[in-house]
């Protein structure tokens, strides 16, 4: 058993001296506490870092986060990298099973954004045309993906 000073450790709420007897295990994990956030103190000084370009403190506490990643947290993210890209290849090859005119406007609406409006009037069609268009495209790319069966 240590006894500590919970003003060392929590100023703001003990502003008096005020020990206590704790096991050993806890006085190391707060010694611990204590070097982390003077070693990150001392980053944000050496690094001129005392205040966000939105004028806020504390932002800089995560931009000089250098803790290293563990190995489940690496390994999730390549499985999450590898469904993403996989994900994109069944769309590319979905998009490919789609008529010219279908490809290019359900590209229009749903990538770049642009409303049936606005691609009635570049192609120089009514809405209800590229409407029908979209609509019919999208239930043949479910068709497609049902067919493979890569719905997850």
């Amino acid at each position: 058993m240590k006894t500590i000073n919970l003003k060392k450790y929590y100023y703001p709420l003990f502003v008096t001296d005020t020990f206590i007897e704790v096991s050993d295990e806890v006085a190391e994990a707060l010694l611990f506490m204590r070097r982390e956030e003077n070693n990150l103190t001392h980053k944000i000084w050496y690094h001129k870092a005392y205040y966000s370009l939105d004028c806020e403190d504390g932002i800089e506490n995560c931009a000089f986060d250098f803790t290293a990643k563990s190995p489940e947290e690496i390994l999730l993210e390549q499985e999450e990298e590898q469904l993403f890209l996989a994900t994109l290849e069944h769309l590319s090859e979905a998009m490919n099973s789609l008529t010219d005119i279908q490809a290019r406007r359900i590209h229009a609406r749903y990538m770049l954004g642009k409303k049936l409006i606005e691609i009635a009037a570049e192609e120089g069609v009514s809405v209800s045309v590229v409407q029908q268009t979209v609509k019919s495209g999208l239930k043949r790319m479910r068709n497609y993906f049902e067919k493979k069966k890569w719905r997850e």
